[in-house]
């Protein structure tokens, strides 16, 4: 394990790898910050969001679709933004978000105080389209999907489970069903990824650790961290081989936990898969 980028996020999350531009996008969620970081170079770079931001991921055409406080929104490649999906509603917040196969975007919510049903998950197409398929999450977090697109993974925390459902051919989703029951092991799952085995990794908040596990839900590999509350994963970097995790600073002990906020790298973990861009 290395020390990808040292930082004091409060509550670092959504890392993605970006071909297009060959580096890591992650952000943190409370201090409303989109960070980008070349591996080659060195190279950070840091976008003020406009909100809480609990989610960043390449577009197309260029530039951010991003999962915001009141909806999703879009900065071109030159930072100028503007609203895709504007739907405020009090006490509530964006969380994290994935890209689907088709382009879609995948768009969870939480209130800020956690209330049971008060998320949401939707999925949001190029034009704007929103579609509520989950109206009664709670901590909206992992997505992912399978290496043939026909499975999509889902991580409602609270649950303390990896869900799965089998993909639609119009890019909807359908019987949802457990995959992981992770209430024996320490942490809540968070975040995941998927990689080109077609095992699923998830950071477990209050965990201390990244799981893989087999698409029939067995667990294989466990991977030790220095922090407690990593949040998500993501691989990245040549080969899509390197496994990146965010992490979190907030509610931890900054003097017992010096790498707490910091995003982690695990060089040569395994492979991962490349990601779409939005279609919008």
């Amino acid at each position: 394990m290395d020390i990808a980028v040292k930082a004091s996020a409060e509550l670092g999350e959504g890392p993605t790898w970006d071909p297009a531009a060959e580096r890591l996008i992650w952000v943190d969620i409370l201090g409303a910050r989109v960070h980008g970081f070349d591996p080659a170079s060195g190279r950070q770079t840091v976008l003020v969001a406009e909100q809480h931001v609990g989610a960043a991921k390449p577009r197309a055409g260029g530039g951010l679709v991003v999962n915001l406080r009141d909806g999703v929104g879009l900065y071109d490649e030159e930072g100028a933004f503007r609203w895709l999906l504007h739907q405020p509603v009090p006490g509530r917040r964006g969380n994290d978000a994935a890209v689907a196969p088709d382009g879609a975007l995948w768009a969870g919510t939480m209130r800020y105080d956690e209330a049971p049903g008060g998320g949401t998950l939707s999925r949001v197409t190029g034009d704007g389209a929103a579609v509520t398929v989950l109206p009664d999450a709670t901590v909206s977090n992992g997505l992912g999907w399978s290496p043939d697109g026909a499975l999509m993974y889902y991580i409602d925390t609270p649950t303390r489970r990896i869900d799965v459902f089998t993909v639609d051919g119009d890019g909807g989703v359908r019987d949802r069903r457990p995959l992981v029951d992770a209430s024996g092991v320490p942490g809540s799952p968070d975040g995941l990824t998927v990689d080109a085995d077609g095992c699923v990794w998830a950071a477990f908040w209050d965990g201390g650790a990244v799981r893989r596990y087999t698409p029939e839900g067995r667990l294989d590999r466990t991977l030790e961290l220095p922090v407690s509350r990593p949040t998500a994963c993501a691989f990245g970097g040549a080969g899509l081989r390197d496994l990146y995790v965010t992490t979190a600073r907030v509610g931890v002990d900054a003097e017992r936990e010096p790498l707490a906020g910091s995003v982690l790298v695990v060089p040569d973990a395994g492979v991962g898969l490349p990601q779409p861009a939005f279609a919008g």
